[in-house]
């Protein structure tokens, strides 16, 4: 299962139909589940409620603008090599404040599509885009180019 954890609801409907499109799209290879915590003004409440949600066999991925700089056909071998040994990848997105250290430090991996800063309902649209691409990618299936 990948789960996607995030903060905030979704107010724009064109977002809305784009996630909805992708979850679709994913949903043929793979179950997948977004999780929106409450969009807190403090680091620590929304630690607090991210942990909620992970379970200690998990594998974390945080999406930071710090993280690894990673290609689509390295995030297919990431996804494809992390369900050998995993039955759950976590992606956490952080909101607008960041995500707090303790988060960074039980994750597995911390990796950046780019050092250009997302608003964060595109960036989830662009997550689910990109794990698309990697199923894609992973079943030699035409889309990725």
């Amino acid at each position: 299962m990948i789960k996607i954890i995030c903060s905030g609801k979704l107010k724009e409907q064109y977002l809305n139909d784009l996630v909805n499109d992708y979850l679709k799209r994913i949903n043929k290879y793979h179950k997948l589940e977004i999780v929106e915590i409450k969009d807190e003004n403090s680091l620590e409440k929304e630690r607090d409620s991210i942990l909620k949600y992970i379970n200690k066999n998990d594998y974390i991925i945080t999406c930071d603008i710090n993280g690894d700089l990673i290609t689509s056909e390295k995030f297919a071998e990431l996804i494809d090599k992390t369900f050998i040994n995993y039955s759950t990848i976590d992606f956490v997105i952080g909101s607008s404040i960041g995500i707090h250290d303790d988060i960074k430090k039980i994750a597995s991996k911390s990796i950046s599509f780019s050092r250009v800063t997302f608003p964060h309902g595109f960036f989830r649209g662009l997550l689910l885009e990109q794990i698309y691409r990697a199923f894609k990618i992973n079943n030699n299936e035409t889309y990725h180019k």
